[in-house]
């Protein structure tokens, strides 16, 4: 399953029902004290993550309600599922789906009493027909119960009594079904077991939170290598080697214990009476040992500084949510990561960034984060960001989408700024052909430096995004389109509008340019060799074939490779295909040097 959204409502500092969509990605920025960590407690509260426990005290204290709730929208459902019987069925008929064809389960938590108890629903469009609005929470033999009332002797001869679904699924048959709204009840009587069952399809949910030390007794740290230390224990070569010692142990023990009891008879025979020799209890082997990391260096973690300490939990945490994922056998996993960015060096957070999108292209993979760093934001997609700021009057927090306004603001509080040092901007059609081209520039660069600029670090290039980009990028494009910059444009030879908005730039007499591709699209000036380099994948590359479908499709059908959808191929091959192509080898697939020319052209708008 997939979270589309959650909604929180009198939940500690949201009072009316607020709801937030997350994408693969997605970044709840704002001030300190916003609300960014109350969205991802309330995520983990949901999925019983463990972090964080409900509590009476999590109930807005404006409220007249005695309630708060958490409710998550989920698609990317399950084709079937079992849920109250050894039968399969689906969540549409079951009619447990709400307009949109989502899941949309609310969890609500009544504080009347020490602790808060919880109810559960499902707000989906269900029938609300007398008799029929209730099958749901019904066991089977009130099923067949009502059956035997509302079917006639054909139907009901007909249908498997055994099996639940298929009871509700003859009974909705018996008239027409008046579907609304409805809060259907999934804590009580035998909608529990539903909700047992359904429960086992959410997404593992891990958080890990930005308050803690950051040593090697953090439980992120210590976890996992008791886990490795039990794993080590658990082979077959080792528990055989550990049952010698302990039979060896055990052996000589008793014998010493026995000859002490021979001694003590000759001395009290009466005493001795009431004594046996026991040997009482295996040792625990996983109490004998420890692990505490190191550098080569023989420099321990916890002397080491605090961003490098951080970074290493980071990763301990990934490597326990999969482990975790793994062990409870769940189809995808939602890592939530509070302020990653904490005490590290930016060369660091581009190496995070890297590996967070990396792991967003994953399927069943999503990641949220939080941030208030203006260096951290600035390199983030705009459209994946959500800004949490509170209303100066009411101190209510609101959550508000990417646009145009809301980016103005988030820039102007974060102190993202653009940089006026820059003399052309490269418009392009998305963020793929942004990270594409600064690949290509780093690697002609290194080759001829007075040649090639450099669009990853030269501060003269700004890039455009015709169809979204980052914070930073929306920043510069916003403050530097009226400063009658010369401009570069570049799209991909697949769109026939494209040629006409080139010829429209050349046409303009302010050094600006324009180009398509000769070839379909950025991704077809790849080698071969730096595709199977990526995806360990071998296809066969044309001037006007599909690359990005080509290979999505090699990597369904190549035993060993990790399957991947189209558009997490784009990603990862401007990444990392355009960053391991060689010099030699844009030569050998573009001998005409079309590429070089474009790098050629912007060195030189840059100088003139």
């Amino acid at each position: 399953m997939r979270l589309v959204a959650v909604s929180l409502k009198n939940f500690r500092g949201y009072q009316q029902e607020q709801w937030i969509d997350f994408g693969d990605l997605t970044t709840v920025v704002g001030r300190n004290d916003a609300g960014k960590s109350t969205i991802l407690e309330a995520l983990d509260i949901f999925f019983g993550g463990g972090v964080v426990k409900a509590d009476n005290t999590d109930k807005n204290v404006l409220t007249d309600d005695n309630y708060f709730e958490i409710s998550c929208k989920f698609s990317e459902l399950p084709p079937s599922l079992i849920l109250d019987s050894q039968a399969e069925t689906t969540l549409g008929a079951e009619h447990l789906l709400d307009a949109d064809g989502h899941l949309h389960i609310r969890r609500r938590w009544v504080c009347t009493g020490a602790k808060p108890k919880e109810e559960i629903h499902a707000v989906c469009q269900h029938p609300t027909n007398d008799g029929l609005n209730e099958l749901i929470v019904l066991g089977n033999a009130a099923l067949k119960k009502l059956a035997q009332v509302r079917l006639d002797a054909e139907a009901y001869a007909a249908v498997n009594k055994s099996t639940n679904p298929q009871l509700r699924t003859a009974l909705w048959g018996t008239e027409e079904l008046v579907l609304e709204e409805t809060s259907v009840p999934l804590s009580k009587e035998d909608g529990g077991k539903i909700w047992q069952k359904l429960a086992t399809y959410l997404p593992h949910f891990a958080l890990f939170q930005s308050d803690r030390k950051s040593t090697d007794a953090d439980d992120e740290v210590q976890e996992p290598m008791k886990l490795a230390i039990a794993a080590a224990l658990a082979e077959e070569p080792v528990k055989e080697l550990l049952t010698q010692i302990v039979d060896a142990v055990r052996t000589r023990a008793t014998e010493l214990a026995t000859r002490t009891h021979t001694a003590l008879a000759e001395i009290d025979p009466a005493l001795a009476e009431g004594l046996i020799p026991d040997f009482k209890s295996d040792p625990r082997w996983n109490s004998l040992f420890s692990i505490a990391l190191q550098g080569s260096n023989g420099v321990a973690i916890n002397k080491r500084g605090s961003g490098v300490r951080r970074l290493i939990l980071v990763s301990f945490f990934k490597a326990e949510a999969k482990r975790k994922l793994e062990e409870n056998d769940k189809t995808s996993v939602i890592y939530a990561l509070e302020e990653p960015e904490t005490s590290q060096h930016p060369r660091n957070q581009r190496i995070l960034l890297d590996s967070f999108s990396t792991m967003a292209e994953a399927a069943g993979t999503q990641l949220i984060l939080t941030s208030h760093s203006p260096g951290f934001v600035s390199h983030l997609p705009a459209k994946s960001l959500r800004y949490v700021r509170k209303d100066p009057n009411t101190g209510v927090p609101a959550v508000s989408e990417g646009t145009d306004e809301t980016w103005a603001e988030l820039a102007d509080e974060l102190g993202v700024q653009p940089d006026n040092r820059v003399v052309v901007l490269i418009c392009v059609e998305g963020p793929h052909d942004v990270t594409s081209l600064q690949r290509l520039s780093e690697t002609l660069h290194n080759s001829d430096p007075e040649k090639y600029p450099n669009l990853t670090r030269d501060p003269r290039f700004a890039f455009v995004p015709q169809g979204g980009g980052t914070l930073g990028q929306w920043v510069s494009n916003r403050y530097l389109m009226g400063f009658d910059r010369k401009e570069f444009h570049l799209y991909d030879g697949d769109v026939e509008e494209y040629r006409a908005a080139a010829e429209a730039v050349n046409a303009r007499d302010d050094e600006s340019y324009g180009i398509v591709t000769k070839r379909l699209m950025m991704e077809n000036y790849l080698h071969p060799e730096a595709i199977y380099q990526t995806f360990g994948v071998r296809i066969q590359v044309s001037d006007q074939c599909n690359v990005p479908e080509l290979i999505s499709e090699a990597t369904k059908n190549t035993p060993g490779v990790r399957p991947m959808k189209k558009g997490n191929v784009k990603g990862r091959l401007a990444d990392q295909g355009f960053g391991c192509m060689t010099t030699a080898q844009l030569d050998e697939c573009d001998p005409d040097g079309e590429v070089r020319g474009w790098f050629e052209h912007l060195h030189k708008m840059a100088r003139s």
